[in-house]
């Protein structure tokens, strides 16, 4: 249950290993000192901060943003440090605000590296202070707390750094100020604001799974985006890694020289906090979904202010009966719409600005990308290998908004997947499913299944993932073609009722017998011939080939399965269950729905952005599926399984 402090309140920490995340109204400059028994700072190298982001056990944002993760390791501190003190301050000569009083509250979260809250603090009450000492970690009894401190400095980082006892306060926090001016970070729309309830407001049910996120994004949505990126509706976005080494985070990726004054800095990839270059990437790959969805927001409100404005100037001006006929009426029309679009074209300046500068972006991370993260057509699927670990995530396709249609946001979703997803085959979904046959968007579904469960098999370790297949009437032979050719399913794919109960009632007991095994600890206990591998079970035209207690077995695997390993694809359309009534309602809410053609369906965390979503496709011609699929024939071999 997430802690949410007051000004002075603390709370135990139950773990070492965090993300302290901060969510500002506008960009803010995030540190962080170390502070002895005493709480002094005993120099320059006991801070860390965008000039120097990175101390052993401790990593911060190279920039100025509205919103930072810093990665936090209380054991890989030195044994003489005893606090860890958080630091936000406003950027100096950038004109932006100069006090927090004019800005929105700033947030601040400490989390798991699961992206569970921890503790929360909501910094309210600043006004002429341009620099404050959000919270701190401090060492108690050889336990771990955090409290929150919330003092603000009206003279800014020097003051702040002066009160912690550091030496040459005045120089340090000029050299802070001058990196952060050198490489700004880019300019985005702030956070919506908290609820008292911790919560962000939201338009929306949450990321796309992103749902992420999506929102995400995710995005990202990036997002877990959460967006999201990918978080559950409504929940935050999880950027834990279910298999990450516990060791400091390496080196960071190399930097290029600062950016002029002026000019924005060049992109790099894997430039995030991250304890490896995938975490960087995936994280990376939010903070765009992240910035987009805010760019665009910040423009359209824009634009409506623009419109609004200009509706109440022509009101006020022809409310008077005398200004609506002749020449003083044409020229009030003629001054609010000039007003008008001086104020849409700066708007639009901002948002070219923004979106020329996430597209430089776009073309640096999308080669380095490793192939759970890439699409079908990156070179990296050529040399693929099947992994000996499982990675951080996956992507389901791709996320753009109209307002620059070419620059594309990968939709990442986490690994194991926590939600199941559905590919929806109905002609009704959107007005491009109906402009498309009935016939050919089902087989493109089950194409976008087949791609989907291809890559899961791609780039899990040997032996680690099982593809068992429904198709109760055989009619998705084709699509299914490159999976049976490869040998790479469980079994056949399942056709008519008999083979539809024996793939349930397989996966069922499966379900069963782990959950007793987890609940009491006797996972010795498990029957050798029990797969405890991960599992997929993609069903083709549900309900087709399905009664009622193969329905309730569909049901519990889609609620149950996921926490011990049964994931479900379906492949359907919604109003061919319609005869069920609601009682399938849930089942339909608790999957994450994409589409096999591009449908503007997924809505973000933060703005409620309705992006479109364009499913994976393999290039024209190419054999790239059946390479991936005799590598992971072949690691399956090699590992005798």
């Amino acid at each position: 249950m997430t802690a949410e402090l007051v000004r002075g309140q603390n709370h135990t920490l139950p773990q070492t290993r965090l993300e302290i995340r901060v969510s500002a109204g506008s960009p803010v400059v995030a540190g962080a000192t170390l502070g002895d028994e005493n709480g002094v700072v005993r120099g320059a190298e006991w801070i860390a901060h965008p000039g120097s982001p990175q101390l052993p056990g401790l990593e911060v944002s190279q920039q100025a943003a509205a919103g930072h993760r810093l990665a936090v390791d209380l054991e890989a501190l030195p044994e003489t440090v005893h606090r860890v003190t958080v630091l936000l301050a406003l950027p100096v000569g950038v004109g932006g605000p100069t006090r927090f009083g004019t800005t929105a509250a700033p947030f601040v979260a400490v989390t798991g590296l699961d992206g569970t809250e921890i503790a929360t603090f909501t910094l309210t009450g600043l006004d002429a202070e341009s620099a404050v000492s959000a919270l701190e970690l401090y060492r108690r009894q050889g336990a771990w707390k955090v409290r929150a401190v919330g003092q603000g400095y009206a003279a800014g980082l020097a003051e702040m750094l002066a009160d912690q006892g550091l030496a040459g306060a005045a120089e340090l926090a000029a050299s802070i100020q001058e990196s952060v001016a050198r490489s700004l970070a880019r300019s985005v729309a702030p956070p919506p604001p908290r609820t008292p309830e911790g919560d962000r407001v939201r338009q929306a049910s949450g990321p796309p799974d992103p749902g992420p996120a999506p929102a995400a994004p995710p995005a990202a949505t990036p997002v877990q985006p959460s967006a999201d990126p990918t978080p559950t509706p409504g929940g935050p976005i999880d950027y834990a890694h279910p298999r990450r080494q516990h060791a400091a985070p390496p080196t960071p990726p190399p930097t290029v020289p600062p950016a002029q004054p002026g000019q924005a800095a060049q992109p790099v990839a894997g430039d995030a906090t991250g304890w490896s270059m995938d975490e960087r990437l995936y994280n990376q790959i939010w903070g765009m979904f992240e910035d987009l969805a805010r760019a665009a927001a910040a423009y359209r409100s824009a634009v409506d202010f623009a419109e609004s404005r200009m509706d109440q100037e022509l009101d006020r001006s022809l409310s008077d009966p005398r200004n609506r006929i002749g020449g003083v009426g044409d020229r009030a029309r003629e001054e609010a719409r000039a007003k008008r679009d001086e104020l849409t074209a700066r708007a639009r300046e901002v948002l070219d600005r923004d979106l020329a500068q996430l597209a430089a972006e776009a073309a640096v991370v999308e080669p380095a990308l490793p192939a759970a993260y890439a699409g079908w057509d990156n070179p990296v699927w050529h040399a693929h290998r099947v992994p000996m670990e499982l990675p951080m995530a996956l992507r389901l396709g791709d996320l753009h908004l109209p307002e620059r249609t070419g620059l594309r946001i990968p939709l990442l979703v986490r690994l194991p997947l926590e939600r199941g997803i559905w590919v929806d085959s109905g002609r009704t979904a959107s007005e491009a499913a109906a402009l498309t046959d009935s016939d050919r968007l089902r087989r493109l579904a089950m194409e976008t299944a087949v791609l989907h469960a291809a890559r899961l098999l791609a780039v899990y370790p040997p032996g680690e993932f099982s593809v068992h297949v429904i198709d109760p009437a055989g009619s998705a032979a084709g699509p299914l073609a490159p999976l049976v050719d490869a040998g790479v399913l469980a079994g056949p794919p399942a056709a008519g009722p008999q083979g539809v109960a024996s793939v349930l009632a397989h996966l069922t007991r499966r379900v069963d017998l782990v959950q007793m095994a987890v609940r009491a600890g006797a996972a010795d206990a498990l029957p050798p011939d029990l797969d405890t591998g991960e599992q997929l079970l993609v069903v083709n035209d549900f309900p087709h080939g399905f009664d009622d207690r193969a329905v309730t077995q569909l049901r519990y695997l889609a609620d149950e399965g996921p926490a011990v390993g049964v994931h479900l694809l379906m492949v359907a359309d919604r109003e061919d269950a319609s005869a069920y009534g609601p009682v399938l309602d849930p089942l339909w809410r608790s999957l994450l729905r994409i589409t096999p053609v591009a449908d503007s369906h997924l809505a973000d965390p933060w703005v409620g952005h309705a992006w479109t979503y364009e499913p994976p496709v393999t290039p024209p011609g190419s054999r790239v599926l059946e390479q991936v699929l005799a590598a992971v024939t072949a690691a399956r071999r090699a590992a005798g399984r």
